[in-house]
C-alpha cells in the first residue's frame, strides 16, 4: 500500500534505523522508544493487523519471532526480559495499520501495562 508508513520503510522509501532485512521480513529501532530497547519487527507483506493474518502466514510468525529472539540476543536483553506485543485497532493503541509487533527491553516491565 502506497500510503502505508512501514511499507514505504520495507521499500526503503522512507528513512528508519534498520535492524535486519530480508525478503520477508523488516526490523527497525521505534522513533518513539518506550524502554532502552525498543524496535520493531514487520512483514513486507501488508496486512492490517493480526486479524488478518491467515493459515498460510505460520510461516511469516516463526520469521518475526525468530528475529525478535536474534535482535533481543544482540542488544543483551534476551535473558533479562524482552516484552513482545501487538495492537489490534485503535482502543488497543493500534495507530499504523499495518502488522508490527514492538519488542521492548533494558528496563522493568510493569503489568498491567495500561
Amino acid at each position: 500500500m502506497e500510503d502505508c508508513i512501514f511499507c514505504r520503510i520495507a521499500q526503503g522509501e522512507m528513512d528508519a534505523k534498520i535492524l535486519y532485512s530480508d525478503e520477508e521480513v523488516v526490523a527497525f529501532q521505534d522513533i518513539n522508544p518506550q524502554a532502552p530497547v525498543h524496535f520493531l519487527v514487520i512483514p513486507r507483506k501488508h496486512l492490517h493487523s493480526a486479524f488478518q493474518l491467515g493459515e498460510e502466514d505460520q510461516h511469516l510468525l516463526y520469521k518475526i519471532f525468530h528475529v525478535i529472539r536474534e535482535i533481543s540476543r544482540e542488544k543483551g536483553i534476551d535473558q533479562e526480559g524482552v516484552r513482545i506485543l501487538t495492537n489490534v485497532a485503535p482502543g488497543a493503541g493500534q495507530s499504523v495499520f499495518h502488522l508490527h509487533f514492538h519488542a521492548l527491553g533494558g528496563r522493568r516491565m510493569l503489568w498491567p501495562p495500561g
